[in-house]
């Protein structure tokens, strides 16, 4: 409880530093058509209106030459109904606006060329000054410049921002989905592959994949590298990102592959082989709809690398290609237990918890590790953007879409981890013949988890670490469903899925009647059909109840 408190209070901290996104609106003076850029303010100095018409539309003083400090930097004059543009630096914020303020100024723009940083100060000094003062950057500076003339004028303003946006339905329904739809699938696909037979052509049934059954030690490497990734992603971003993308591309293909292979091996054409060569991977002749898909997978992930910087429509090839990546690491990875959930999803709530929540103490700028890697740096040279998540622009307008966050993130370990979770309980379903009660509830779970992590977000207006509110509804609706059916050590060793074969006492009391002697000399058995000797080797769709030996000889003696 204590340390629930200390978290949420860090983060309540961590609001209150980070500060509010504004716009301002330039325009030539007397035309209506302008733009808007990206500012940073401190409501505490002064509120900005919420509306541009009701915004006062000023005209511009560019002083970037001069970082006003001291009265020697007022031009002769002052500011009169004015707002001065100066630079960043030599002295504290509140020296900047109260020597604007003096001289007449109306507001205040500091160009800063370093990360945007709320215009902080104390409270005498916020009862003192009664203008707004915001941070722009200098990339927009320079474009001010470029495209209005001296006679600039600008209206700040800071448009309401929605509890949530409209995009959040569009990821909650991609995360549930494909977090469903894969613990579905790896389920079923597992099913089959225990209980039912290969079949010994060279047909295109034997390409399912082979499932990774997770230890703990295999858990513990993962999670020193995970860890170790995020830290080297946050020290040395620009060098690092290019490969993950490379390593994404690679993998999205192979998972595209593997979703869309069960809907074309149905059509009818394309079924014939290559010829007879020596050349690797086709050797074994595969069909030619094998070599189109894999030609079209490994298209569609190049046409994303290409483009992948084009806001307008390549997030929809990069949550295709990730909604795929998922389904194929939900359908190859396993749990075997219910304890190799709970240590896995226990491990990464501790994880994920730790670098949104406690890093921000650690780092220079007070963002979290976990949000600056995923969002990207504002300082990153490259300006790439790690597409491990699931993202979705804004509906809404809003300021955080002009300054450089127009996407809703979700990233893949948010589905996968408890995705796990949703394909063991689906498995144990099966092969316990429970009617899915375990996969309904722990994914209807996930579905409620999310909600919550959409409803902390709204609260806090930072960046959340959704297994913080994921692991807890998964974990414990699974544990509650297995108390309540009383199949508790059943569902976290696993056994469900080995059935005991229990050896029953010899009952010598009972014994079977002697077969009956056979006239004439005996005949050799007919012999089976390969038809069914290939029968009798296939294990039983389901798991085979153990006999008693009692009822076993009161069989065979009737």
């Amino acid at each position: 409880m204590r340390v629930s408190i200390t978290l949420l209070w860090a983060a309540f901290l961590i609001k209150k530093v980070v500060g509010e996104h504004g716009m301002a609106h330039f325009s030539d003076k007397g035309k209506s058509k302008g733009k808007d850029y990206c500012i940073f303010f401190n409501s505490q100095w002064a509120h900005l209106p919420q509306d541009l018409n009701k915004a006062s539309r000023l005209q511009i003083y560019d002083l970037t030459p001069s970082v006003l400090c001291s009265p020697s930097d007022v031009p002769e004059g002052g500011f009169p109904n004015r707002i001065p543009m100066v630079m960043r630096g030599n002295c504290t914020f509140y020296e900047k606006v109260r020597l604007a303020q003096i001289n007449g100024a109306k507001g205040l723009l500091i160009v800063s060329k370093d990360r945007l940083t709320p215009p902080a100060g104390n409270k005498t000094q916020y009862e003192e000054i009664d203008i707004p003062v915001a941070l722009l950057s200098y990339s927009d500076m320079l474009d001010i410049s470029k495209t209005f003339g001296k006679g600039r004028v600008v209206a700040m303003y800071a448009p309401k921002e929605p509890v949530l946006d409209y995009n959040m339905v569009i990821i909650f329904l991609m995360a549930v989905g494909t977090v469903a739809i894969g613990g579905y699938w790896a389920g079923s696909k597992d099913s089959k592959k225990r209980y039912m037979k290969h079949k010994r052509d060279d047909s295109t049934e034997k390409q399912d994949e082979e499932t990774v059954d997770v230890t703990p030690i295999m858990i513990c490497v993962f999670v020193v590298m995970c860890c170790s990734m995020l830290v080297l992603l946050y020290l040395f971003y620009d060098h690092l990102a290019i490969w993950v993308i490379a390593i994404f591309c690679m993998a999205s293909s192979v998972g595209l592959y593997s979703c869309l292979w069960p809907f074309v091996r149905r059509l009818p054409f394309c079924k014939c082989r290559i010829p007879e060569n020596n050349l690797p991977y086709l050797h074994k002749r595969p069909q030619i709809r094998m070599l189109l898909l894999s030609a079209f997978c490994i298209a569609v992930s190049v046409t994303w690398v290409v483009f992948r910087n084009e806001d307008q429509w390549a997030w929809v090839l990069q949550d295709t290609l990730g909604i795929a990546f998922c389904l194929y690491m939900l359908k190859t990875i396993r749990l075997p237990t219910f304890k190799a959930c709970t240590l896995l999803l226990a491990v990464l709530f501790i994880y994920d918890v730790f670098f949104v929540f406690i890093t921000p103490f650690f780092t220079k700028s007070g963002e979290s590790i976990m949000m600056e890697v995923a969002a990207g740096p504002a300082d990153s040279s490259t300006h790439e953007k790690l597409p491990m998540v699931l993202k979705v622009p804004r509906l809404n307008s809003s300021p955080l879409a002009l300054c450089d966050r127009p996407f809703s993130l979700l990233g893949f370990g948010d589905v996968l981890v408890p995705g796990l979770l949703v394909a063991y309980c689906h498995r144990f379903d099966i092969l316990t013949q429970s009617s899915r009660i375990y996969f309904v509830a722990c994914t209807i779970a996930y579905g409620i988890g999310l909600l919550i992590t959409f409803v902390a977000l709204a609260v806090m207006q930072m960046g959340q670490p959704a297994l913080l509110y994921l692991v807890p509804c998964t974990l414990l609706t699974s544990l509650a469903v297995a108390l309540w059916r009383r199949e508790l050590v059943q569902f976290w060793t696993g056994s469900g899925f080995v059935p005991p074969i229990a050896l029953a006492p010899i009952n010598c009391t009972q014994t079977a009647a002697p077969p009956p002697p056979t006239e004439g000399p005996p005949t050799d058995p007919e012999p089976q059909s390969t038809e069914t000797a290939n029968q009798s080797e296939d294990p039983p769709p389901y798991p085979v109840q153990d006999t008693p030996a009692t009822e076993k000889e009161e069989n065979k003696s009737e």
